[in-house]
């Protein structure tokens, strides 16, 4: 799975837990919770959705490495590639 199928992934799933989430404007850089105003359980709704649709396991020391697109985007690129015989 390449960085592109990853972010489009990573959006679908984001936008299933925010449907009113305006993604096509989101800073890459900036932390997604506070540009689509979602709270932890919103948050917890999504790392779980990323676990069923990629198949791997994201642990909870590990959500604040998804923060942000960029940064969510790197960390699933290598934990996929990971994954992967």
């Amino acid at each position: 799975m390449n960085r592109d199928e990853l972010r489009r992934a990573l959006l679908e799933t984001l936008s299933d837990v925010a449907p009113e989430g305006d993604f096509d404007r989101l800073a890459p850089e900036r932390p997604l919770r506070d540009q689509l105003d979602i709270d932890s359980y919103d948050f917890l709704q999504w790392m779980v959705a990323l676990h069923e649709r990629l198949g791997i396991d994201i642990p909870e020391t590990d959500y604040p490495r998804l923060a942000t697109l960029n940064s969510a985007i790197e960390y699933l690129a290598v934990h996929v590639a990971a994954s992967q015989p």
